[in-house]
């Protein structure tokens, strides 16, 4: 089961999410860790504006934060998600460094694949399958319905069970590294940002009966998934 939200543009989606996700954190069990995995593209960019407006003292103590996907570029190029969450969200907010699990791209992908899973693993509660129980995913969706770097035709995403894996995608940069379907299905709450009228109806599709799109995939393996959208459908 899915619930759909739309708001009137992407910059009230992303104060209602900003809000929505400090709400959440100030419930949180303040004696463990709370693990996120955030998403690239230009919505969390005004997600993170939002919430460093809002956040106040202590709001990301024990907060860690991981990637539900990254481009294999160097930590400081432009296209790197993790650029742009340390620009947007963690300097302006002072996260201590020990908190941020970026995947170490500049290491082979072996490497940064191994290395991604253990941190992962670390903190998080583990569920019967051995799958990371994420606290909160953060996703974005493309116009092909992709979610992370979960793409249209990739029958080994849909088999593995591996926690992050490489691949390649259609797009440039083409080299990604993203959490599995498995890895999504066991998270505690995962949040589609659907922004931009051309993914209309990519989402349609996705929540068709029977739809076998990368984000319909992640749909079908939960209980409950929450969708954030700018258009109505």
């Amino acid at each position: 089961m899915s619930g759909c939200t739309a708001f009137a543009d992407k910059a009230a989606l992303a104060e209602h999410a900003a809000a929505r996700w400090l709400e959440r954190l100030v419930k949180r069990d303040a004696g463990r860790p709370f693990t996120v995995a955030l998403s690239g593209g230009r919505t969390p960019r005004l997600l993170y504006e939002s919430v460093v407006t809002r956040a106040g003292g202590g709001t990301f103590d024990k907060v860690h934060f991981y990637w539900g996907d990254e481009r294999v570029v160097p930590p400081t190029d432009d296209e790197s998600n993790f650029k742009l969450a340390d620009l947007g969200l963690f300097q302006p907010l002072e996260i201590p460094l020990d908190q941020v699990h970026r995947v170490q791209t500049e290491r082979s992908e072996i490497e940064a694949v191994q290395l991604a899973t253990d941190e992962l693993l670390q903190l998080t509660e583990s569920n019967a399958a051995g799958q990371p129980v994420v606290d909160l995913v953060f996703l974005g969706m493309g116009e092909d319905a992709h979610v992370a770097s979960l793409f249209p035709g990739d029958t080994e995403a849909i088999e593995s069970q591996a926690v992050y894996r490489a691949v390649t995608g259609p797009k440039p940069p083409p080299r990604r590294i993203t959490l599995g379907y498995p890895a999504l299905a066991a998270a505690r709450e995962v949040w589609v940002l659907a922004s931009g009228e051309g993914k209309a109806e990519a989402l349609r599709a996705s929540l068709a009966k029977g739809s076998d799109t990368p984000l319909a995939r992640v749909l079908q393996s939960r209980e409950h998934t929450e969708i954030l959208t700018d258009f109505k459908l």
